[in-house]
C-alpha cells in the first residue's frame, strides 16, 4: 500500500493488526530513534533485530559501492531496510507511508500495490512539490500503478482535477472517502485526537476493506457498508496511536513536584492547514474538565495504546483552583514559510478565545550517537539568525502589525528592546524569547511554573516534529 500521511497509516495498521494480521509498517519521520519507523505488529523493531538487518543491508551496499553507483541516500536506505526487514519477517500486509512527494520517492518501487490512498493534500515541501495545489497533486499521484485502485479524501478543485486526470491517464479506479461518522463507532471515540482524523479513519477503512477483498479475506466491502463496521475494524480505529500528533504530556519533573502545574501539547504540524487543526485541538484541549484516555481500554479495564500515549486527567475542582496560562514553543525548517504558518496558529487560536502570553523559539540541536540511545541535545553556540527572524514575525504579527519580506529582517530595532539575560542566555522582548537550546527553554519554563504555585503553564508545540521529538525526550526522563 501506498500513503502520504502517518494517521491514516496508523489506523489503518491497527485495523489490520486488530483484524489478525501480521503487519509491517514504515512510516516517516522518527521522533526520538530510527527506530520507529520500522513497525512490526504495532510495535517500533527491537534492536537487536534492527542492528541485524541494518548491517547485512549495509555491508552489501558497501561491497557494492561504486563511483557511478554509490551508496543509496538516507531515506533510500533506509526504505531499503524496510523492504528486507518486512520479507526476512514474512509480515502479511506492508503499510509504507511516502517521504515526499510520491512520484520519485524511495517507497513508490513497489510496480503492483494492492491499494493506493492520497490523504489530505496542502501546502507543504513546495520547495520540491510545487507551489500549487494541482503541481502538488501531480506528484502525490505518482503513486498510482496502472489497474491498482486507489482512494483519496475530499480534496480542494484544483487538486481533485489533477487527480483524476492522472487516474484517468493509468486507468485507476480513484473513489473518494467520505468522513466517517462518528455513530458508527459504537460510543467510543478515536485513537487519534482531533475532527479532521474522522478523514483520516475513513481513508483507513477503505483501504483496509479494499486490502481484505483483493487478497481473497472477505467479500463484503466495508465502505459501502458504513452504517456498521465489524468489532475488529472499530477496535482498529479505537487504538490507534501516533506519538507527536495531538498529544499531551505533563512534565516529569514538574509532576513530582506538584501535578498538572506544567503541560506539553505537542503537534507536529508544520503546514498552514495543519496549523489550523493543531490551534483548534489545542484550543479545546485546554478548556474545562479534559481527559484524554481510550474508551475502548477503559470500557474493557486495561489501557491497550502503549507507551505513546499518555493519560492526562484535570478535573474541574483542580482546574478551578489555578489560572492557566498559555505558552508557545516553536521552530520551523527555514525551507517553510513562518509568515504563512504563525498567522493561521494566532488567528485560529483567537478565535477559540486562547492567547499566548509568550512565544519561545528555540533551535533544533538534537544529535543522535547510536541506536536505542537517548539524544544528547548539547548548549553549544548555535546561529541563531532564523530564530531571531521567527521572533521578529511574531513580535509584528501580534502587535497587528503587517508582516512582509525585507520589513520582517529589518525592523528590529525600531521597536524591541532586546536584552540579554546573563543567566540564561536568552534574548527577550515583549511578547517573546529566543533561548540558544531546548533544555534552556525547558529549565525557563520550569523556573516560571515554580515562581507562581497559583497557575498552570500550558505549552503548544509545534513547527517541527523534530522539535516535537527534542521535547518528548527532555519531558519524559
Amino acid at each position: 500500500m501506498g500513503f502520504v500521511k502517518g494517521s491514516t497509516c496508523a489506523f489503518t495498521e491497527s485495523i489490520l493488526r486488530n483484524c489478525g494480521f501480521h503487519t509491517g509498517l514504515f512510516t516517516s519521520p522518527h521522533l526520538i530513534d530510527v527506530r520507529e519507523r520500522f513497525r512490526l505488529d504495532g510495535m517500533d523493531i527491537c534492536e537487536e533485530k534492527f542492528l541485524a538487518y541494518f548491517w547485512w543491508c549495509f555491508d552489501r551496499f558497501k561491497e557494492r559501492a561504486t563511483d557511478e553507483v554509490p551508496m543509496p541516500t538516507y531515506f533510500r536506505f533506509l526504505a531499503l531496510l524496510a523492504f528486507k526487514i518486512f520479507a526476512a519477517e514474512q509480515v502479511d500486509v506492508a503499510i509504507l507511508e511516502v517521504g515526499l512527494g510520491g512520484k520519485y520517492d524511495a517507497t513508490n518501487v513497489v510496480e503492483n500495490p494492492v491499494v493506493c490512498g492520497i490523504a489530505s493534500l496542502g501546502y507543504d515541501h513546495m520547495e520540491i512539490l510545487g507551489n500549487t495545489l494541482g503541481q502538488i497533486a501531480g506528484e502525490k499521484a505518482g503513486i498510482f500503478k496502472r489497474g491498482v485502485p486507489a482512494f483519496t479524501v475530499p480534496q480542494p478543485d484544483e487538486a481533485m482535477l489533477v487527480l483524476e486526470e492522472k487516474a484517468s491517464e493509468l486507468d485507476v479506479h480513484l473513489e473518494v472517502a467520505a468522513p466517517l461518522d462518528a455513530s458508527v463507532l459504537s460510543g467510543l471515540h478515536l485513537g487519534l485526537e482531533g475532527e479532521h482524523q474522522y478523514i483520516n479513519a475513513a481513508l483507513a477503512i477503505a483501504l483496509c476493506s479494499t486490502w481484505l477483498q483483493r487478497t481473497g479475506h472477505v467479500e463484503i466491502n466495508y465502505l459501502k457498508e458504513m452504517t456498521h463496521l465489524p468489532e475488529q475494524f472499530v477496535k482498529g480505529l479505537a487504538t490507534a496511536a501516533l506519538q507527536g500528533r495531538a498529544q499531551i504530556v505533563p512534565d516529569q519533573l514538574i509532576e513530582s513536584e506538584s501535578s498538572g502545574d506544567l503541560v506539553f501539547y505537542l503537534d507536529g504540524a508544520h503546514s498552514p492547514e495543519s496549523m489550523d487543526v493543531c490551534a483548534k485541538w489545542f484550543s479545546l484541549a485546554i478548556k474545562g474538565d479534559y481527559k484524554q484516555h481510550n474508551s475502548y481500554a477503559s470500557n474493557h479495564g486495561h489501557n491497550e495504546l502503549g507507551p505513546s500515549h499518555d493519560s492526562v486527567e484535570i478535573s474541574h475542582h483542580e482546574a478551578s483552583k489555578k489560572s492557566s496560562t498559555q505558552f508557545l514553543l516553536f521552530n520551523c525548517m527555514s525551507v517553510r514559510d513562518p509568515e504563512l504558518l504563525l498567522p493561521r496558529l494566532v488567528r485560529a487560536c483567537a478565535s477559540h478565545g486562547v492567547h499566548f502570553q509568550k512565544a519561545l523559539f528555540v533551535p533544533n540541536v538534537s544529535v543522535y550517537y547510536k541506536v536505542g540511545t537517548s539524544a544528547s541535545t548539547a548548549d553549544t553556540q548555535v546561529d541563531l539568525s532564523w530564530q531571531l527572524t521567527l521572533r521578529r514575525i511574531w513580535e509584528n504579527l501580534v502587535r497587528g502589525e503587517k508582516v512582509t519580506g525585507n520589513d520582517v529582517k529589518n525592523t528590529d530595532h525600531t521597536y524591541e528592546e532586546v536584552t540579554d539575560d546573563s543567566e540564561k542566555g536568552a534574548q527577550s522582548c515583549e511578547n517573546s524569547k529566543v533561548f540558544p537550546s531546548l533544555p534552556v527553554a525547558i529549565n525557563w519554563l520550569r523556573d516560571t511554573v515554580r515562581k507562581n504555585r497559583s497557575g498552570r503553564s500550558q505549552v503548544l508545540v509545534t513547527g517541527s516534529l523534530h522539535l516535537v521529538g527534542d521535547v518528548l525526550r527532555l519531558v519524559k526522563k
